[in-house]
């Protein structure tokens, strides 16, 4: 399995060893993430001013350049995943911002949303498995509690996102368990970072 790949400017800097680690994680799953060549910042936040199009091309030629490879574009930082998600939902959605950013950009064929883009959790629920996932974990976390922090970013708005239930999210949970950890239900853990 090929993906482009989107480090995001968090994953070059504060955190290097998330980036070192999935990116180690996807190679023994068989999985390459092949990172987008002169990729930009993503912004770090979702631009909304409805004519707000200057900060959106970032994401616009990263979703294009996943698109001329052909391949699925994967973030691990929640951030650029949230702001490419969504930039690609107006692509797809939004016809003014598809128009004005396929002019601005003048590319070949014009971008219309076509790429699929997915968490890196996401790669490993619905492509590997959590179930396959745990055949190959190593070294357990047996015998530790872990609670997972979802945010906002990965939840909301929830038929944009579409990573789990904003409500009531799982993934996280399932995946402590596939490293053989115990998971531990905390409220707000779907909140904003902000409360």
């Amino acid at each position: 399995m090929v993906y482009s790949y989107f480090p995001g400017c968090t994953l070059r800097t504060k955190a290097k060893d998330l980036d070192r680690y999935a990116r180690r994680s996807a190679e023994a799953l068989g999985i390459t993430l092949a990172e987008l060549p002169d990729w930009q910042c993503c912004g770090g936040v979702y631009p909304l001013g409805a004519d707000e199009i200057a900060s959106k091309l970032p994401s616009v030629r990263a979703l294009n350049d996943a698109k001329e490879q052909g391949q699925d574009l994967v973030a691990v930082c929640s951030a650029c995943y949230h702001v490419l998600k969504r930039v690609n939902d107006d692509m797809a959605n939004v016809a003014d911002i598809q128009t004005r950013a396929n002019n601005y950009m003048a590319l070949e064929e014009p971008y219309k949303g076509e790429t699929a883009v997915l968490h890196f959790l996401e790669v490993l629920r619905d492509k590997v498995g959590f179930d396959e996932l745990k055949k190959k974990v190593v070294n357990p976390l047996t015998g530790k509690k872990i609670g997972a922090y979802y945010g906002c970013l990965l939840l909301r708005p929830g038929k944009i996102m579409a990573f789990d239930d904003p409500e009531n999210p799982k993934m996280l949970e399932d995946f402590i368990r596939a490293l053989g950890a115990e998971p531990v239900v905390y409220p707000y853990r779907n909140e904003c970072c902000g409360g």
